[in-house]
């Protein structure tokens, strides 16, 4: 074993143990959300994840950035096969490890495939950061899309397009150095789209091949794992995440609102004309601690992933009548500030720090939770089926359980619910009287 076999095992095992780290830190914070429970239909979950998530049904509502974004999916998975063969090569000094193991001609259909993607994964990077720059589409350049993630986003489709390069230049001299006899590169292969790059290369020595060849094995392989480790900082988490939260998605019809099961059983205890009002609960009755949610914490696991999950795209927002009529209301920032604030009650947890903000008031506010419909508009336009809204609601739930505080409208239906038995202020024993009419 060589001097750059043992870097690269020590470059590689840095990597890794810093993606665990994080990773596992992620998991932790989603951890902090209250329980749900999400194992039922398993088929159905099963079925719903391989649609959204692998298929990539939802993404070709828009039809241009869905095959851009298709084009980078299968880039991103594909091209990573040969993430195999520099991992091999890289810690026995092999070089192209799988044209060894495999036929010839399956060899070159794979390196011909994964050279076509390559370019088109390039060209659609640059599509992207146009669309995002130059063009500006307005859903990218909203309130909330401040500095860090535009440069978030646009830092990713750079590194995709470095990636790409750095790839079809590897093959470029790599092809070279065998076509010179060079020591150590005895492996062909079919080269559809980096025979166009030797152009560049061509008259050089053999050492200044063999320099670009490895600088750039070694700034891909490096690349990836930087890459690797960047996701879990950025908005690209849903290159994981996507998987579980199409998963664990809702599976209810749009619209269908779940009930709180104290609230549930305390009606149906007010309804039944034999049970004793002045009677001990059972022990198994559930007793909510808090009606809906303040922070962060009093949301379920679900909604602390799929806040997480969140690529920004900013197509819930953009299909938001709301936000259409110039309300506060962005379902994306809701998302983002979700994820942000059990992120810092996370850190200030891990250091023991004092934490008195709250997800209520100091992140959203209520205006921007009364201007919502309830509409579903944002949980169907969501590519990967997250759902801003059950975020909303809850929020509502402990501004009207727990502090009263519903705007005067609602709060003069609820008044007339009570008193009247209808939301109407006319006495109960008038309730018919439209028939009449």
């Amino acid at each position: 074993m060589g001097i750059s076999n043992i870097i690269f095992l020590i470059v590689f095992a840095i990597a890794i143990s810093f993606f665990i780290r994080n990773l596992k830190r992620i998991i932790e914070n989603i951890k902090l959300g209250r329980n749900i429970n999400r194992s039922d239909r398993a088929t159905d979950r099963w079925k719903n994840m391989l649609r959204v998530a692998i298929g990539q049904s939802k993404m070709t509502r828009r039809p241009i950035a869905g095959i851009l974004h298709i084009i980078l999916y299968l880039g991103f998975i594909i091209i990573n096969i040969e993430v195999i063969e520099i991992l091999v090569d890289g810690i026995f000094g092999t070089h192209r490890f799988l044209a060894s193991i495999l036929p010839l001609k399956l060899y070159n259909f794979l390196i011909g495939s994964f050279e076509i993607l390559a370019i088109l994964v390039l060209v659609a990077c640059i599509i992207f950061l146009v669309r995002r720059n130059i063009v500006r589409i307005k859903r990218f350049w909203s309130k909330e899309m401040t500095a860090w993630p535009r440069t978030d986003a646009n830092l990713i489709l750079v590194f995709e397009i470095l990636l790409m390069s750095a790839f079809l230049i590897m093959n470029a001299a790599d092809s070279l150095l065998i076509a010179a006899g060079a020591e150590h590169y005895t492996t062909s292969f079919s080269t559809p789209i980096s025979q166009y790059f030797q152009f560049f290369f061509s008259g050089l020595e053999t050492s200044t091949l063999v320099l670009i060849e490895r600088f750039t094995w070694w700034f891909h392989i490096i690349g990836i794992l930087g890459f690797m480790n960047y996701v879990l900082i950025s908005k690209h988490l849903h290159i994981f995440f996507a998987f579980p939260s199409t998963y664990f998605a809702n599976l209810n019809p749009l619209g269908q609102f779940t009930n709180l099961e104290s609230v549930t059983n305390e009606v149906k205890l007010m309804m039944d004309p034999n049970a004793d009002p002045y009677a001990s609960p059972p022990t198994t009755a559930p007793v909510a601690e808090s009606f809906g949610a303040k922070d962060a914490t009093d949301l379920n696991w679900v909604q602390l992933l799929n806040a997480y999950s969140c690529t920004e795209c900013g197509r819930c927002t953009d299909n938001c009548p709301a936000n259409h009529t110039g309300k506060l209301l962005s379902p994306r920032k809701i998302m983002m500030d979700t994820r942000d604030r059990i992120t810092e009650i996370a850190v200030n947890k891990r250091k023991g720090k004092e934490d008195t903000k709250s997800l209520l008031g100091d992140y959203i506010t209520t205006e921007e939770l009364w201007a919502c419909t309830s509409c579903n508009a944002c949980t169907d336009a969501c590519p990967i089926e997250l759902d801003p809204l059950s975020i909303i609601m809850d929020m509502r739930r402990y501004l009207v359980m727990e502090q009263s505080a519903a705007p005067t409208e609602l709060n003069m239906m609820f008044t007339n619910v009570e008193n009247n038995g209808a939301p109407w202020q006319f006495p109960a024993a008038d309730r018919l009287n439209w028939k009449d009419e």
